[in-house]
């Protein structure tokens, strides 16, 4: 792949409906779907399922929209001459408009996209400053509809959209600088907005930091340790995950960042084949059947298997319940967020996962290469909170982090078969729209979409609009997939 990562980047592929009421009230779980509810929505962000790579701030991994359903597809594809990706953000807006931040292939320049939602037609763009470093890897819509990501300059920006008379245009609107809380070298991976007006970011360096862009006040502390991971925040915490520990956090009156409680994890020995640092490959979610954040959750590094950790968010650090996850093959471990909703985590296993390029400066894997095998795991905390199960094992090969619908009950991801190799994946391996119902693991259909790299979306989530169309990015543009 004729493309890099930035220095300290990660490799992110490593990358209308009115909003509902901005109240404190979580979404409740559609009759047809078991799981939820979701987190209560971030008044800070864009509806619900859209928002984010995640779908929501508390990147639950779930959507209130149904998916493209099981009775045949119809997909069509854009390709702006970036790795969408790489800097993997496709969000949509309340106007039904598509905004995907993307990477160039020839000179890695973020690009903010435009999309048609009616043909997935690019209809404006705008290159961002590239520098030297390039954060915002996890960008964000905001309330208004604009895209919140740090541009090359450490500038916090928001890029809106507007029509004029010769089309559509893509400006930035607001811009705040982070200045010194950014130290030389470091550059910024995770950011997400908490409810009262801050917006949370984290280094690669492991700076955590808010800043308050009205006042352009920012606030951080230093962690000591690497972050490659996003943060994710609900009313009132923060959480985040270093390559050592995750750590609940909560922000000062001046908005100075607060460890509630630091949780330190099995970092294990290495770097495993098919994750792109050594330490935890999630981002923590946030879950629970009552109001979608009682729990806390992620996957740590383990050896031969990931544990998923699941801690009590007004607990301490001391977790519910460890339990080995993935454990049908040899060896297994996960790069990806997890789906978190009700009393169910579903994990999927990168192991093996071969990627274009590495975060620079990322150490060795141990072994040095594995093969990709994929699969899928449901597992369960008690109604008592006391405790784990696994409730089933999918051989499904996910080329991407699935996506739950809270609307029609099932999960939509991009499968993989073929041969999955490095090579194969980007050349012969053959990508599925693939459903599964997540009460039994079954898959209810798989419509093929194509072969190779143009078709490989490199273990990023995406993103389903309140009509149903997903928007998954790739190596080298949009999949734009609907019902037929």
């Amino acid at each position: 792949m004729p493309f890099s990562l930035p220095a300290g980047g990660r490799l992110a592929v490593l990358a209308l409906s009115l909003a509902v009421a901005l109240g404190s009230a979580p979404a409740a779980a559609d009759p047809a779907s078991p799981f939820g509810p979701q987190a209560p929505q971030n008044p800070a962000t864009a509806a619900n399922g859209a928002a984010t790579m995640h779908g929501d701030s508390a990147s639950s991994g779930t959507t209130p929209h149904p998916g493209p359903g099981t009775s045949g597809i119809a997909y069509s594809r854009t390709a702006p001459a970036s790795a969408c990706p790489t800097v993997p953000t496709v969000v949509v807006g309340s106007d039904g408009y598509v905004i995907a931040l993307c990477t160039t292939i020839f000179g890695q320049t973020p690009t903010v996209h435009l999309l048609d939602p009616a043909s997935g037609a690019d209809l404006a763009s705008l290159a961002l400053p590239k520098g030297s470093l390039f954060g915002g890897v996890y960008a964000y819509l905001d309330d208004g509809d604009r895209l919140v990501v740090v541009d090359g300059n450490n500038n916090l920006v928001r890029v809106g959209h507007r029509r004029a008379d010769s089309g559509w245009t893509l400006r930035i609107e607001e811009s705040t600088p982070l200045g010194n809380a950014v130290p030389a070298g470091d550059n910024i991976v995770g950011l997400t907005p908490d409810r009262e007006g801050r917006v949370w970011f984290a280094t690669s360096g492991g700076v955590i930091g808010t800043v308050r862009t009205g006042t352009s006040a920012v606030r951080s502390i230093s962690t000591g340790e690497g972050v490659q991971n996003s943060l994710s925040t609900v009313p009132g915490r923060t959480a985040v995950a270093t390559d050592h520990a995750l750590s609940l956090l909560s922000a000062g009156p001046d908005g100075t960042p607060v460890v509630g409680w630091r949780a330190p994890y099995d970092r294990g020995p290495a770097r495993k084949p098919g994750q792109l640092s050594r330490g935890s490959g999630t981002t923590p979610s946030f879950f629970g059947p009552g109001n979608g954040t009682e729990y806390v959750t992620l996957v740590d590094n383990a050896v031969p298997h990931g544990n998923l950790l699941v801690y009590r968010a007004a607990g301490g650090p001391d977790p519910i319940w460890r339990i080995p996850v993935l454990t049908q093959y040899a060896r297994s471990g996960t790069e990806d967020a997890v789906i978190a909703s009700g009393r169910s985590v579903f994990v999927t296993n990168t192991y093996g996962h071969p990627y274009p390029a590495l975060p620079e400066g990322a150490p060795a894997s141990r072994p040095s290469s594995a093969s990709f095998e994929g699969g899928l795991s449901r597992i369960d905390v008690n109604a008592e909170g006391t405790g784990c199960s696994v409730v089933w094992n999918s051989p499904v090969k996910s080329a991407a982090p699935p996506r739950l619908s809270l609307a029609d009950g099932k999960i939509s991801t991009v499968s993989v078969t073929g041969p999955t190799g490095s090579a194969g994946l980007n050349a012969f391996a053959q990508y599925h729209h693939s459903v599964l119902d997540p009460a039994t693991d079954a898959q209810l259909t798989s419509s093929f979409l194509g072969i190779g790299m143009v078709h490989n979306p490199l273990q990023m989530r995406g993103t389903a609009a309140p009509d149903g169309t997903l928007y998954q990015g790739t190596e080298t543009g949009v999949v734009r997939i609907s019902q037929r």
